[in-house]
């Protein structure tokens, strides 16, 4: 420990935006750590570390007392006995005598290095935790690392470290590869012993928000507004957007020319199906459009309950309903109503 030592805590306050003195503040406790470890002190003792002179030393200390007072030689002193030493202390001061073991030096040195390291790996993950939970809930493009021998976890690298992205976040019937370039959703962002811990998303609505605010100018613009997404990855995602601007097509806008936005955002999730519809404040109209591409005769909605029934053509029953009931599941989950769905048959029966 000596000027090269300074230099290197000036290189790390300047570098890192590590402060010198809490690092020295840091280093003194680890040195007293190692010294009762290593010396078995039943002392109170103070550690004097100066770096300017690459020094350090350790002083026992003992309060004053009256005799009638005196409990513990090892942490207390009598007045009579101190003022042997000094005339000048007083009941109350404390005493200190150097007892620097020999061999401290090579303890002190191997100790302040650890501190050092140590705190040089708290920095960085502190710097990369900063970096990222700015970025929670974005849309970043990674790389992928590895894949779990299971094949359940994907490992994607963003810059200086690995987030991961377990199955239940992933596109199902997606494959990738180390190396595979890949857009991802931040989802979480969380602090641990070990470090930041960065979990991101394909499969999250927000995955297709965030690629459509990246293709779209209107929508980074503010101007076409995505009021809600419903999703179901790898299958289909239904998007209600919204102009502020009445001669701005919020659905062209999305679409693009030739299709070329949407094309994009349908590519980069491998081919899931969009409906884009618009939105509205009627609950009816929502609800109506929601069930896209089906048409409705009516709908009868109850806004206390939050419910509507939608009468659809006989021959629209199946495509309103969709496969395995989906496109009623996503137009409930988009518009936040309960659907029931009846065809023009059902509904005359039932009168």
């Amino acid at each position: 420990m000596n000027h090269e030592f300074m230099e290197a805590l000036d290189e790390l306050e300047k570098d890192r935006g590590i402060d010198k003195d809490v690092l020295i503040d840091t280093i003194e406790q680890a040195l007293l750590t190692a010294y009762k470890k290593n010396f078995g002190s039943a002392q109170n003792v103070r550690i004097d570390f100066n770096p300017e002179k690459g020094e350090v030393r350790v002083y026992s200390q003992r309060r004053v007392v009256d005799e009638s007072d005196l409990y513990d030689n090892f942490l207390e002193i009598e007045l009579d006995e101190a003022r042997q030493i000094n005339p000048k202390y007083e009941l109350g001061d404390v005493l200190e005598n150097e007892v620097t073991p020999k061999d401290f030096g090579r303890i002190a040195a191997q100790t302040a290095k650890q501190v050092v390291v140590q705190r040089i790996r708290e920095a960085e993950r502190e710097i990369i935790y900063n970096e990222f939970i700015e970025k929670e809930g974005e849309l970043v493009t990674g790389e992928v690392a590895r894949v779990s021998d299971n094949k359940k976890v994907v490992y994607v690298r963003l810059g200086k470290i690995e987030a991961s992205m377990p199955e239940t976040e992933q596109i199902p019937g997606e494959h990738f590869k180390a190396g595979d370039k890949i857009k991802v959703y931040i989802l979480e962002v969380k602090k641990t012993n070990k470090g930041p811990q960065i979990v991101v998303s394909r499969s999250h609505p927000n995955l297709v928000k965030r690629l459509f605010e990246s293709e779209v100018p209107e929508i980074f613009q503010g101007i076409v507004q995505i009021k809600s997404v419903s999703r179901e990855a790898g299958s289909r995602t239904k998007m209600a957007v919204h102009s502020i601007d009445e001669k701005i097509d919020p659905i062209g806008a999305c679409v693009g020319p030739k299709g070329t936005r949407v094309k994009y955002v349908v590519d980069e999730l491998g081919g899931e199906k969009i409906d884009i519809i618009n939105y509205s404040e009627n609950p009816a109209e929502f609800v109506c459009a929601s069930l896209s591409p089906s048409k409705v005769v009516k709908v009868d909605v109850n806004e206390e309950e939050k419910s509507a029934l939608v009468v659809v053509p006989d021959y629209q029953l199946s495509l309103a309903i969709g496969k395995a009931g989906q496109n009623a599941r996503l137009a409930a989950k988009l518009t936040n109503w309960k659907i029931d769905i009846k065809s023009e048959s059902q509904l005359n029966d039932e009168e």
